[in-house]
This record gives C-alpha cells, sequence and structure tokens, in this order.
C-alpha cells in the first residue's frame, strides 16, 4: 500500500537546486584543505623517513619535492594551511554566536577566502 502512489510525491530537495552559497562553499573547502593536508603530511613524513633511511631514498623524494609538481605540491599545501586555520578561527567566533548574520559571514567568508591567499603569498617571500 505505502509503494501505490511513490510516483506521485514530489522529490525532497537536491543538491541541484540550490544556488550555492559562499558560507557553504567555504565550509565544504575547509573539509576538503583538512583531508588534503593529510596527504600534504604523508609526504612530508615520507621525504623526512627517506632522510633518515637512505640517500638512495632520500634523493628520489628530494627530486620530487624540488621538482615544479612537488613545489606546486607544497604550496597549494601551504595555502591549505592557511585556508584551514582561517576558517577554523571563521568558525570559533560563529561558536561564540557572533557574526551569524548573513551580512558578517559573507564579510568572513571573503576574509577567510582573500587572507588565505595574502599569507601564503607573504609566507612565499620570507621563506624565500
Amino acid at each position: 500500500m505505502a509503494n501505490a502512489d511513490r510516483g506521485n510525491r514530489p522529490l525532497s530537495p537536491h543538491l541541484t537546486i540550490y544556488k550555492p552559497q559562499l558560507t557553504s562553499i567555504t565550509s565544504i573547502l575547509i573539509r576538503i584543505t583538512g583531508n588534503a593536508l593529510i596527504v600534504s603530511v604523508f609526504l612530508i613524513v615520507c621525504w623526512l623517513f627517506s632522510a633518515a633511511t637512505s640517500p638512495q631514498y632520500f634523493t628520489v623524494i628530494d627530486s620530487f619535492m624540488n621538482s615544479w609538481l612537488g613545489t606546486l605540491v607544497l604550496t597549494a599545501s601551504l595555502w591549505a594551511v592557511w585556508y584551514h586555520l582561517l576558517g577554523g578561527l571563521r568558525h570559533l567566533i560563529w561558536d561564540r554566536a557572533i557574526g551569524l548574520d548573513l551580512k558578517t559571514a559573507e564579510y568572513l567568508g571573503w576574509l577567510v577566502v582573500f587572507g588565505s591567499f595574502l599569507l601564503t603569498i607573504i609566507t612565499i617571500f620570507i621563506l624565500w
């Protein structure tokens, strides 16, 4: 009996009918960058382990780390660290029930996005 009118019922709202909002996109990116940092930490641990193991292993891993792909991965990882940190600070602000109105939430979202790029560039120039 329950299946008799199944075809006539309205579908539940799905992600495709919602307009993406800055707060939802930045929240999703916080989760993505957190998981991507796991891969970056694994790469750095492999580099340190190869340095402790043998010169041959270190040469292989170090040549990757100094290649254009390794530099790209490390730069993206640096951006992910800053983005994840700033996004976490934004969530800590929200946990205090501050900045929950739409205008302030949008402002904090853009602050996280632009701040992460700015801090990445500053860090690269300081470490270069």
